[in-house]
């Protein structure tokens, strides 16, 4: 990985932990806001061998921690794979309840 790699940002992520997680490298060190929804994931090598996995999520108004797994050994996706599907998808439904209770409130007003 090059060395100004922050760490690989998820917007979307398979049912099946078997398959791959979509992700897009995230080259600054400091990124601007994430987009609602996306998680970022960083990782460092530790001096076992494994990888200290952080995961962000981002929310309208601020990025927050959402799960940190230190020393995963060997290909730790499928770790972090059902952290990673359930927020996304709970972050769909929620923004699809919020969208539906501003419309509800906006024809309300009518």
């Amino acid at each position: 990985m090059p060395p100004d790699v922050r760490g690989a940002l998820v917007r979307s992520v398979s049912q099946s932990a078997a398959k791959p997680i979509p992700t897009t490298w995230v080259f600054v060190r400091d990124p601007h806001h994430l987009r609602p929804g996306s998680v970022l994931l960083h990782w460092e090598p530790t001096p076992s061998g494994g990888m200290n996995v952080v995961a962000r999520l981002g929310l309208a108004s601020t990025d927050v921690p959402l799960a940190t797994w230190p020393d995963l050994p060997g290909d730790w996706t499928r770790v972090v794979h059902p952290t990673l599907l359930e927020t996304i998808g709970l972050h769909a439904a929620l923004s699809v309840a919020t969208k539906a209770l501003h419309l509800a409130n906006h024809l309300a007003d009518f």
